[in-house]
Protein backbone atom coordinates (compact mmCIF):
# COMPACT_ATOMS: atom_id res chain seq x y z
CA UNK A 1 0.00 0.00 0.00
CA UNK A 2 1.34 3.42 -0.96
CA UNK A 3 1.77 6.28 1.52
CA UNK A 4 0.85 8.76 -1.21
CA UNK A 5 -2.07 11.13 -0.62
CA UNK A 6 -4.81 11.49 -3.24
CA UNK A 7 -4.64 15.04 -4.63
CA UNK A 8 -8.30 16.00 -4.22
CA UNK A 9 -8.68 19.62 -5.32
CA UNK A 10 -4.94 20.03 -6.11
CA UNK A 11 -4.60 21.75 -9.48
CA UNK A 12 -0.96 22.79 -9.25
CA UNK A 13 1.64 20.36 -10.66
CA UNK A 14 4.49 21.70 -8.53
CA UNK A 15 2.46 21.40 -5.32
CA UNK A 16 1.35 17.91 -6.31
CA UNK A 17 4.90 16.71 -7.05
CA UNK A 18 6.61 18.32 -4.04
CA UNK A 19 3.80 17.45 -1.60
CA UNK A 20 4.03 13.68 -2.01
CA UNK A 21 0.67 13.32 -3.71
CA UNK A 22 -0.37 10.38 -5.89
CA UNK A 23 0.13 11.20 -9.59
CA UNK A 24 -0.74 9.14 -12.65
CA UNK A 25 2.01 9.85 -15.15
CA UNK A 26 0.59 11.39 -18.33
CA UNK A 27 3.75 13.25 -19.22
CA UNK A 28 4.53 11.06 -22.23
CA UNK A 29 1.22 12.16 -23.77
CA UNK A 30 1.93 15.79 -22.85
CA UNK A 31 5.38 15.53 -24.45
CA UNK A 32 3.85 14.18 -27.67
CA UNK A 33 1.28 16.99 -27.74
CA UNK A 34 3.99 19.61 -27.26
CA UNK A 35 6.38 18.17 -29.85
CA UNK A 36 3.93 17.29 -32.63
CA UNK A 37 1.76 20.34 -33.16
CA UNK A 38 1.33 24.04 -32.82
CA UNK A 39 -2.20 25.02 -31.73
CA UNK A 40 -4.51 23.00 -29.54
CA UNK A 41 -8.05 23.34 -28.33
CA UNK A 42 -8.70 20.91 -25.49
CA UNK A 43 -12.26 20.59 -24.31
CA UNK A 44 -13.12 18.38 -21.34
CA UNK A 45 -15.87 18.36 -18.71
CA UNK A 46 -15.55 20.19 -15.39
CA UNK A 47 -13.28 18.63 -12.76
CA UNK A 48 -11.43 16.66 -15.43
CA UNK A 49 -7.87 17.90 -14.87
CA UNK A 50 -7.60 20.84 -17.27
CA UNK A 51 -5.97 23.17 -14.74
CA UNK A 52 -3.50 20.46 -13.69
CA UNK A 53 -2.69 19.87 -17.37
CA UNK A 54 -1.95 23.57 -17.90
CA UNK A 55 0.11 23.68 -14.71
CA UNK A 56 2.12 20.64 -15.87
CA UNK A 57 2.75 22.19 -19.29
CA UNK A 58 3.76 25.46 -17.64
CA UNK A 59 6.28 23.67 -15.38
CA UNK A 60 7.70 21.94 -18.47
CA UNK A 61 8.09 25.23 -20.38
CA UNK A 62 9.72 26.78 -17.29
CA UNK A 63 12.36 24.04 -17.51
CA UNK A 64 11.60 22.62 -14.04
CA UNK A 65 13.27 19.28 -14.66
CA UNK A 66 13.28 18.36 -10.96
CA UNK A 67 9.47 18.17 -10.92
CA UNK A 68 9.53 15.50 -13.65
CA UNK A 69 11.95 13.19 -11.84
CA UNK A 70 10.78 9.59 -12.21
CA UNK A 71 8.22 10.49 -14.89
CA UNK A 72 8.30 9.70 -18.62
CA UNK A 73 9.06 13.35 -19.46
CA UNK A 74 12.39 13.13 -17.61
CA UNK A 75 13.63 10.50 -20.08
CA UNK A 76 12.03 12.03 -23.17
CA UNK A 77 13.23 15.63 -22.86
CA UNK A 78 16.95 16.21 -23.37
CA UNK A 79 17.30 20.01 -23.41
CA UNK A 80 15.08 21.40 -20.60
CA UNK A 81 15.10 24.93 -21.98
CA UNK A 82 13.22 27.70 -20.25
CA UNK A 83 10.66 29.45 -22.47
CA UNK A 84 8.70 32.64 -21.92
CA UNK A 85 5.12 31.87 -20.94
CA UNK A 86 2.03 34.03 -20.97
CA UNK A 87 -0.53 32.17 -18.84
CA UNK A 88 -3.87 33.94 -18.91
CA UNK A 89 -6.23 32.41 -16.37
CA UNK A 90 -9.75 33.49 -17.19
CA UNK A 91 -11.00 31.70 -14.08
CA UNK A 92 -9.41 34.29 -11.82
CA UNK A 93 -12.72 36.10 -11.65
CA UNK A 94 -16.24 35.58 -12.90
CA UNK A 95 -17.06 37.73 -15.90
CA UNK A 96 -20.56 38.33 -17.23
CA UNK A 97 -19.92 41.14 -19.68
CA UNK A 98 -17.31 42.01 -22.26
CA UNK A 99 -16.09 44.86 -20.01
CA UNK A 100 -15.57 42.41 -17.12
CA UNK A 101 -13.54 40.16 -19.39
CA UNK A 102 -11.44 43.06 -20.70
CA UNK A 103 -10.67 44.21 -17.13
CA UNK A 104 -9.65 40.67 -16.18
CA UNK A 105 -7.33 40.39 -19.19
CA UNK A 106 -5.98 43.91 -18.55
CA UNK A 107 -4.95 43.00 -14.98
CA UNK A 108 -3.19 39.86 -16.16
CA UNK A 109 -1.40 41.69 -18.99
CA UNK A 110 -0.14 44.31 -16.50
CA UNK A 111 1.67 41.57 -14.56
CA UNK A 112 3.46 40.32 -17.69
CA UNK A 113 4.20 43.86 -18.85
CA UNK A 114 6.10 44.42 -15.59
CA UNK A 115 8.21 41.36 -16.36
CA UNK A 116 8.72 41.74 -20.12
CA UNK A 117 8.01 45.42 -20.79
CA UNK A 118 5.40 47.32 -22.79
CA UNK A 119 5.10 49.95 -25.50
CA UNK A 120 3.50 53.33 -24.84
CA UNK A 121 2.06 53.34 -28.34
CA UNK A 122 -0.17 50.32 -27.61
CA UNK A 123 -3.75 51.46 -27.17
CA UNK A 124 -5.77 48.24 -27.21
CA UNK A 125 -5.50 44.93 -25.40
CA UNK A 126 -4.78 43.31 -28.78
CA UNK A 127 -1.79 45.63 -29.34
CA UNK A 128 -0.53 45.06 -25.80
CA UNK A 129 -0.79 41.28 -26.19
CA UNK A 130 1.15 41.28 -29.47
CA UNK A 131 3.83 43.53 -27.94
CA UNK A 132 4.11 41.20 -24.92
CA UNK A 133 4.61 38.19 -27.16
CA UNK A 134 7.36 39.99 -29.08
CA UNK A 135 9.08 41.32 -25.96
CA UNK A 136 8.93 37.97 -24.13
CA UNK A 137 10.40 36.23 -27.16
CA UNK A 138 13.10 38.90 -27.66
CA UNK A 139 14.17 38.80 -23.99
CA UNK A 140 14.72 35.05 -23.96
CA UNK A 141 16.47 35.04 -27.35
CA UNK A 142 18.70 37.97 -26.30
CA UNK A 143 19.59 36.18 -23.03
CA UNK A 144 20.47 33.00 -24.91
CA UNK A 145 22.56 34.93 -27.43
CA UNK A 146 24.52 36.50 -24.55
CA UNK A 147 25.00 33.07 -22.94
CA UNK A 148 26.07 31.65 -26.29
CA UNK A 149 28.58 34.48 -26.82
CA UNK A 150 29.96 34.00 -23.30
CA UNK A 151 30.33 30.27 -23.98
CA UNK A 152 32.19 30.95 -27.24
CA UNK A 153 34.58 33.41 -25.61
CA UNK A 154 35.23 31.10 -22.66
CA UNK A 155 35.73 27.94 -24.72
CA UNK A 156 37.00 29.48 -27.99
CA UNK A 157 34.87 27.21 -30.14
CA UNK A 158 31.37 26.93 -31.55
CA UNK A 159 29.36 23.73 -31.25
CA UNK A 160 26.18 24.79 -33.05
CA UNK A 161 23.64 27.41 -32.08
CA UNK A 162 20.15 26.33 -30.97
CA UNK A 163 19.58 29.85 -29.65
CA UNK A 164 17.08 31.11 -32.21
CA UNK A 165 14.74 28.11 -31.95
CA UNK A 166 13.08 29.56 -28.82
CA UNK A 167 9.32 30.03 -28.85
CA UNK A 168 6.99 32.01 -26.64
CA UNK A 169 4.14 29.90 -25.27
CA UNK A 170 0.66 31.18 -24.55
CA UNK A 171 -1.52 29.21 -22.15
CA UNK A 172 -5.11 30.37 -22.06
CA UNK A 173 -7.24 28.75 -19.40
CA UNK A 174 -11.01 29.10 -19.24
CA UNK A 175 -12.08 26.13 -17.18
CA UNK A 176 -15.46 27.63 -16.34
CA UNK A 177 -16.10 27.52 -20.07
CA UNK A 178 -14.85 23.90 -20.31
CA UNK A 179 -11.95 24.71 -22.60
CA UNK A 180 -8.21 25.28 -22.65
CA UNK A 181 -6.18 26.67 -25.50
CA UNK A 182 -2.48 26.02 -25.93
CA UNK A 183 -0.72 28.11 -28.53
CA UNK A 184 2.90 28.43 -29.36
CA UNK A 185 4.37 31.07 -31.54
Amino acid sequence: MSNKIYPIGIQNFEKLRTGGYFYIDKTELIYRIIKTGSYYFLSRPRRFGKSLLISTIEAYFQGKKELFEGLAMEKLEKDWNKHPILHLDLNAKKFDTEDDLLRLIDRQLLIYEQEYGSAQSDETIDDRFVTLIRKAHDIIVYTRILCSLFYRIKNCRVVGNPVLKTKCYILLECVGKQEILLWHI
